[in-house]
């Protein structure tokens, strides 16, 4: 749940996990969880994930928002490996961000209001830890002049689809997505170095002491598709 204000430019909500959590231990995260059975009392998929993500808000940070008034930002499936893997919708809204956040001391220990530019650099700088959807996140937000601006671009077009595939180079590990010159070879196992400096669009997040994500082209035009062909659904 990607929750924003207006403060002169978007300001977006983040909160640091407990350190001894298996998952995203000490990482600083939107709000959000798993889809409860309560949360699909019809069978709708969609709507369940809009009812978890408004009660997730309120169970870790307090706050009581509108499920009619999210709109879907973009869809993430993590890379094949053993064991279970969990789809995750992300949901955007605007608040005045006048109510009060109240963590709940145990999942979540503390929480601020953060531009995202600061929340790069912090990760670089070694102050937070940023998982990659949440960093490349921060990064699409950082492009906007306000939340505003923000929200109506993700109203104004389908969620893209993240499906991750991994690449590694030297000491330095790569998510690739959609449109990148590796991710098709990127799906039989990780690709030659080669291939990944070789010519071609360029669709990843180099992960080594820095972080860095490029993208080439119109990112409409590169989406990920939906549905069961792109993996939406939980494995």
């Amino acid at each position: 749940m990607v929750v924003l204000r207006e403060r002169n430019g978007p300001e977006v909500l983040m909160l640091r996990r407990d350190e001894s959590l298996t998952v995203a231990g000490g990482a600083w995260v939107f709000p959000g969880g798993r889809i409860d059975p309560a949360d699909a009392p019809d069978g709708d998929l969609e709507s369940a994930a809009r009812r978890a993500a408004v009660r997730e808000a309120q169970e870790e940070a307090g706050l009581e928002l509108d499920p009619g008034r999210l709109v879907r930002w973009s869809h993430w499936t993590p890379p094949e490996r053993q064991g279970r893997r969990f789809t995750t919708a992300f949901f955007c809204t605007v608040t005045d961000g006048l109510e009060r956040v109240v963590v709940d001391d145990g999942e979540i220990r503390e929480h601020r209001w953060a531009r995202p530019a600061d929340l790069i650099v912090g990760r670089d700088s070694g102050e937070v830890s940023l998982t990659p959807p949440t960093y490349i996140t921060l990064v699409q937000l950082g492009g906007h002049d306000s939340a505003g601006a923000a929200l109506e671009h993700a109203a104004a077009g389908p969620p893209e689809h993240f499906s991750t595939r991994i690449a590694v180079d030297g000491d330095e590990w790569i998510a690739l997505y959609h449109g990148d010159v590796a991710y098709e070879a990127a799906a039989t196992g990780p690709p030659s170095v080669e291939l990944l400096h070789g010519d071609g669009p360029r669709h990843r997040l180099t992960m080594g002491p820095t972080w860095d994500y490029q993208r080439s082209g119109d990112p409409r035009s590169t989406a990920g598709g939906s549905g069961a062909e792109d993996g939406r659904g939980r494995d």
